[in-house]
């Protein structure tokens, strides 16, 4: 398993949150997804067959790009 953190600055309220969460739980491999409105960040525990450029372009489809 494998957990990345990523920086989101479109996070601004908790439906923002909810919707990350449940956009990359459905990603097989995903086991764990937390996203803090707060400090706009987000955490994501996964294994294969999903991949960092999964999670990225998944954050990018649902309008919520992580900053490099």
């Amino acid at each position: 398993m494998k957990t990345v953190t990523y920086s989101i600055p479109n996070i601004t309220c908790k439906h923002c949150t909810h919707t990350i969460k449940m956009e990359l739980s459905e990603l097989e491999g995903v086991s764990k997804v937390d996203a803090d409105e707060q400090t706009r960040v987000v955490s994501v525990t996964f294994t294969e067959p999903t991949t960092e450029q999964t999670l990225k372009d998944t954050l990018a489809a649902i309008n919520y790009p992580a900053e490099e």
